[in-house]
């Protein structure tokens, strides 16, 4: 079975959430009227609806930081990740959680990095240097 996930959430601004999800992000653009638009999340589908975002709190513990809860998120391969890290810090991106690896040397070593779209709605981006490594425990 192969399939693709979708989300749809809200955002406050359409011609922002273009600039950063196709600009900053460079995911491309699908269908969209006047009051969605729909976005290829690195292989996925975003519906971006106008309306007011999730509300979000920071109880998610990683590692020794809390992190916002709930977030959306997507993996990627570590050269891939370091990629999108460079576009985001290029871009005066501001970071709840840097750009770095944890769990270094150990099964799943992951580079992650997290931060919020114009909306408010938080991202993570995590990196494997293999999609055998994402599981691995």
């Amino acid at each position: 079975m192969q399939s693709l996930f979708h989300l749809a959430y809200h955002v406050t601004d359409l011609d922002e959430a273009r600039r950063f999800y196709g600009g900053v992000l460079g995911c491309r653009e699908g269908r969209s009227t006047d009051t969605w638009v729909d976005f290829d999340f690195f292989g996925h589908q975003i519906s971006l609806h106008l309306g007011q975002p999730f509300a979000v709190a920071n109880t998610g513990k990683v590692g020794n930081h809390m992190v916002p809860m709930p977030h959306l998120g997507v993996i990627l391969l570590k050269p891939d990740w370091m990629a999108l890290a460079e576009r985001l810090k290029a871009a005066n991106t501001r970071f709840v959680l840097e750009p770095q690896v944890r769990f270094e040397g150990e099964p799943g070593e992951q580079w992650t990095m997290f931060f919020h779209d114009p909306s408010g709605n938080p991202i993570e981006v995590k990196g494997f240097a293999s999609w055998e490594a994402v599981y691995e425990h």
